[in-house]
């Protein structure tokens, strides 16, 4: 069975060639394409699509932050549409995000890891890990990781070997 692949902010970025973030955009797209030749399934999570637009609306002069923002609302709408290939990850319900608040004091502060000290898990970061922890769970017999420059997040991977 194919792998299932979380898409964190700093991929997408890249991915969609966001000025001033896209500094591995040649490279990822390189892995993308592998990937896809391997037939991985993409999930792009809530917190992704929220953070890179976040960081469009921060980059750039007006007409950059645009045309920008056209490509992101294109990426973002296939995937709800299915007509991209990556697909949304289902959102989070009322019980779900009250679980996260419950566990976010604890992660914030706490050092993300002894080389991010003063630096601890953003809540956007937790909804992911949250994400991959679900996928892990409902694709059991499947290799699932966070897709992230993000050496934290990297090491989220449940591998069958």
């Amino acid at each position: 069975m194919s792998c299932i692949c979380l898409i964190d902010t700093s991929i997408f970025l890249n991915l969609l060639n966001v000025t001033n973030r896209n500094q591995e955009a040649e490279s990822v797209a390189e892995d993308f394409r592998l990937y896809v030749e391997n037939d991985a399934t993409f999930i792009l999570p809530m917190a992704t699509i929220i953070e890179t637009g976040n960081h469009i609306a921060q980059n750039g002069d007006g007409r950059t932050r645009r045309d920008t923002a056209f490509r992101f609302c294109e990426a973002v709408k296939g995937a709800f549409e299915g007509n991209a290939p990556y697909q949304p990850s289902e959102f989070p319900n009322a019980k779900e995000i009250l679980s996260w608040l419950g566990q976010f004091p604890d992660c914030a502060g706490k050092n993300k890891s002894p080389q991010k000290i003063g630096e601890g898990t953003s809540f956007g970061d937790l909804s992911i890990i949250e994400e991959y922890k679900k996928c892990v769970v409902r694709f059991a017999m499947s290799e699932v990781f966070i897709w992230s420059l993000d050496t934290d997040l990297q090491q989220f991977h449940h591998n069958l070997n």
